[in-house]
């Protein structure tokens, strides 16, 4: 039923109560057990133990179960715990985060009230909300917050707080009225009231239309909780990478064994072998080493004031392509500022935004002195009689006390030096009429020093003027005439197309002794003193970072459920709507199916007047069009999208509860400027796991291809199962992790985002491990073949030069790692920690070497000095070979 246009009577008749005397308590139990409880329900949560299982589902954790594996049928137990491990790190990882993310319906319970003032049999008793049903009457005030969605049947002074839910950014007025003309949006369904709202002025009354899950918050927690959570690039392209390793693994096991028992050997003694090189092509540590990259990459997020509640999505942010951003809090202050004012033809500009009552009245470009001005001076005098709002300090922070229009009123007096304290040794307060929804109006009667008394009025121009008989122009009083009436709509509608909400004052003089006993007495024959525009500013900065996002091909969306004209404003002004781009409101996008919405979804840059559903519809026809999407947004209204979005980012301050617990990542400063900096973060940690994937699996392919040949030409194996696993876990993990802390290039911010579709092999990265694997592998079997040759009798001299010449060759190797172009397109020593962790590497190597312990679990013998010729240069060739080949074609 459309409740917000049917009048009281039909309502009670459609829901069976009365505005009298409410509901009979018998009934009201009879409901409750047909309705059930006015609370959100919750679908069937996973159980912990379920849960921590599930986690050991990823494939790269089945590589590391078949290194487990291996590892306890070549008899190596110490190996294998230690990778079990580093399994269960990373399921209690992955556990704690999914637990930590299934919060969000818990914040929402939170938002409904928890006691609501119900009429029941004629009586108002406080009843606990969750036993609230349709059909209910309830009553609220000021500070109250709505306990179920409601058809408002009375309304005194109603405004209501609803920027959770629909984005405003100031409070809406209520009225009781019904509304001619059918409307979806909430925002503006002005007899209504919903779940989780506050009341911010006045109070009313109204009868329970919706409870529970049918409420709007109710459908957003549904939304919220059948919301799809996208696996990232980063998952996918590990989950492919995990398939190829362990297809690689059992073909080449399977390849092996076949030749083996060819060439006329045992099957026991090929089985062996091959599971040996399983072991090589297996990078046991890749895993773990994102993990810690990941981590690494989130501390230092953070003191960029950042907090990434879910590691993937650190590299998610990297590769997308859009953001959809929430405008109130988000890209705006969400502090109402008076930008310009009017009176008598002449407009002043005010600089400074937010409660800072600092700034300067500027006309024309020229400073003005505002008590030099006296249609100035008196414009803002009146603003500041005529309100009810103060300023208070925290924490050395301004806050507001009162309604955000007349913060803003107020703040612009005090910009000019007026106070309180200063008015109130002029001025004396005889009589007030508060803001009423209906007159749209507030005025109060004033007594100056001299004893004079006025009448002073604010309100919505259109009704303030219709009051008025004369007008202050040029600082003389003349009479409203038909052309200064044009003049004033002029200066309305051209604050207006700025996207400024308008505030008009008038005054009269009060004769001496005149008692006024109601508002219609007072608020007739004013004259018409001038306008306040005002709007809740840009953050100064946010231009420059969308800017910033452009230069990098991302594309800024603004998301709003404001109106029209002000989101089209505020996007101009911050550089999203330019040429061309389309602008689409809620009741187009609700005409149009995601198919039809993905037609001209790259031609918008902004939608108004949204609601959840909507912002939901534009993610996923994003999504459909192959970009990789990021949600910003700080409402319950948010929260459904956040989660569906390839990356939810909430807000710190303002957000909601709901909103943080749906994101992935949450802004602690709320500034639009810390998304282009998570987003560099995010490019540069993507790029360095590139790096350490590229340096890992062409270590990897050395040790296959050095085991590879050994066996095709019959030769002794020049590595042992537990000298590879040393290498996989040891001595690649330190330099990998290393290069997860690599400085990002200069260039990151002025390429375009990756492709979600790009696999973990992209742009020549596949070539690269497979040359320098190659070449790795290709000049340790010489380096083994020499010694062997040279020596027969002493096998485990021969494989402790190869161990040495694969370790060295691979710790040379991470260097050219830094870059993707050659070992010398970067500083190779640029990067400290990649530094001490290749000495540390090198440190553990000849301590394997020549400590006798270990020589007996790694089955090594101390190399001679002048084998050490040997080693350093055949490890040297498979990068500085390459490199110069990259040298000669530069210079060419």
């Amino acid at each position: 039923m459309k409740f917000s246009e049917m009048d009281t009577q039909d309502i009670e008749a459609a829901l069976q109560t009365s505005i009298e005397e409410g509901l009979r308590e018998d009934e009201a139990r009879k409901r409750q057990q047909k309705q059930g409880y006015n609370e959100l329900q919750e679908v069937e949560k996973q159980s912990a133990l379920l849960l921590f299982f599930a986690q050991f589902k990823d494939f790269m954790v089945l590589v590391l179960l078949a290194a487990t594996l291996i590892s306890g049928l070549l008899g190596e137990y110490i190996d294998a715990i230690a990778i079990i491990a580093i399994i269960l790190l990373n399921g209690f990882l992955g556990f704690f985060q999914e637990r930590k993310a299934e919060k969000s319906l818990d914040a929402l319970k939170e938002m409904a009230a928890p006691q609501v003032y119900a009429l029941r049999d004629g009586e108002w008793t406080k009843t606990p909300s969750r036993e609230v049903v349709a059909g209910d009457v309830l009553k609220f005030s000021s500070g109250d917050r709505i306990g179920a969605d409601m058809r408002i049947i009375e309304a005194v002074s109603l405004e209501i707080e609803e920027s959770a839910l629909t984005g405003e950014s100031v409070p809406a007025v209520k009225f009781s009225d019904p509304l001619k003309n059918a409307v979806d949006s909430l925002g503006d369904q002005e007899n209504m009231a919903f779940m989780g709202t506050m009341v911010t002025r006045g109070s009313g009354v109204g009868i329970v239309t919706a409870t529970g899950m049918e409420t709007a918050m109710g459908k957003i927690a549904d939304l919220l909780q059948s919301a799809e959570t996208m696996a990232t690039p980063l998952q996918r392209r590990l989950e492919q990478l995990g398939k190829i390793l362990i297809t690689t693994a059992l073909l080449l096991t399977l390849l092996v064994v076949i030749i083996g028992v060819i060439q006329g050997n045992d099957l026991y003694t090929m089985v062996l072998a091959g599971v040996s090189l399983a072991v090589a092509a297996i990078p046991e540590g890749l895993p773990a080493i994102v993990t810690v990259a990941l981590s690494l990459g989130v501390q230092r997020m953070i003191k960029q004031k950042s907090i990434v509640r879910k590691l993937p999505a650190v590299e998610t942010l990297g590769c997308a392509s859009v953001i959809c951003s929430d405008k109130t809090g988000t890209m705006t202050q969400n502090k109402m500022t008076v930008t310009n004012l009017w009176s008598g033809g002449k407009m002043w500009n005010v600089s400074g935004t937010g409660y800072e009552p600092s700034g300067n009245f500027t006309d024309e470009g020229a400073a003005v002195n505002p008590r030099q001005e006296k249609a100035l001076h008196q414009l803002l005098t009146f603003g500041l009689l005529c309100n009810k709002s103060d300023l208070l300090t925290k924490d050395e922070q301004y806050v507001l006390d009162g309604d955000p229009t007349e913060g803003a009123l107020l703040v612009a007096a005090m910009k000019a030096g007026l106070t309180r304290d200063v008015l109130a040794q002029k001025f004396t307060l005889i009589k007030e009429f508060p803001f009423d929804s209906t007159r749209k109006m507030m005025s109060v009667v004033v007594q100056d020093e001299n004893g004079k008394q006025f009448v002073v009025s604010k309100g919505a121009p259109d009704v303030l003027i219709s009051q008025c008989s004369s007008i202050l122009w040029d600082e003389k009083l003349q009479q409203l005439t038909r052309d200064l009436k044009k003049s004033v709509q002029t200066a309305i509608d051209g604050l207006a197309a700025q996207a400024l909400r308008t505030i008009a004052v008038g005054f009269k003089p009060v004769g001496p002794g005149t008692v006024l006993l109601h508002e219609g007495e007072a608020e007739k024959e004013l004259t018409f003193m001038g306008l306040h525009g005002i709007i809740d500013p840009p953050r100064p900065e946010v231009a420059g970072a969308v800017k910033e996002c452009r230069e990098a091909g991302i594309k800024t969306v603004m998301i709003t459920g404001d109106h029209v004209t002000t989101a089209k404003a505020i996007a101009k002004q911050l550089g999203i709507l330019r040429g061309k781009d389309r602008v689409l409101d809620g009741k187009a996008l609700s005409d149009m199916s995601v198919g039809e919405l993905e037609n001209v979804v790259d031609d918008v840059t902004v939608f108004a007047r949204v609601s959840p559903e909507h912002k939901l519809k534009i993610v996923k026809a994003l999504q459909n069009k192959g970009h990789v999407v990021a949600m910003t947004g700080d409402g319950v209204n948010d929260a459904p999208a956040i989660k569906s979005a390839d990356i939810g980012i909430s807000m710190g301050i303002t957000g909601t509860d709901v909103a943080k617990e749906a994101s992935s990542l949450i802004l602690l400063d709320d500034n639009f400027t810390t998304i282009k900096s998570a987003i560099k973060e995010g490019r540069n940690i993507y790029e360095n796991i590139r790096k350490f994937i590229r340096y890992l699996l062409a270590s990897n392919v050395g040790e296959i291809l050095v085991m590879f040949f050994a066996m095709i030409f019959a030769l002794p194996l020049p590595l042992i199962p537990i000298q590879i696993l040393w290498v996989n876990l040891v001595t690649d993990g330190l330099p990998a992790m290393a290069l997860g802390l690599d400085k990002p290039e200069d260039d990151v911010m002025k390429r375009g985002p990756r492709s979600p579709k790009e696999g973990v092999f992209a742009r020549g990265l596949g070539w690269k491990i497979i040359s320098r694997g190659f070449l790795i592998g290709l000049t340790t079997l010489i380096a083994f073949v020499v010694v062997y040759r040279a020596n027969p009798d002493n096998l485990p001299y021969a494989q402790t030069i190869a161990f040495a010449t694969l370790v060295l060759a691979q710790l040379i190797h991470v260097f050219d790692c830094r870059s993707e172009q050659s070992i010398f397109a970067r500083n190779p020593f640029g990067n400290q920690y990649l530094v001490w962790a290749v000495i540390s590497s090198l440190l553990l190597m000849i301590i394997a070497l020549y400590y006798p312990p270990l020589q007996t679990i790694f089955h090594t013998v101390a190399i001679q000095p002048r084998d050490w010729l040997l080693v350093i240069g055949m490890a040297s060739i498979p990068t500085f070979l390459l490199a110069g080949s990259f040298l000669v074609s530069k210079s060419k």
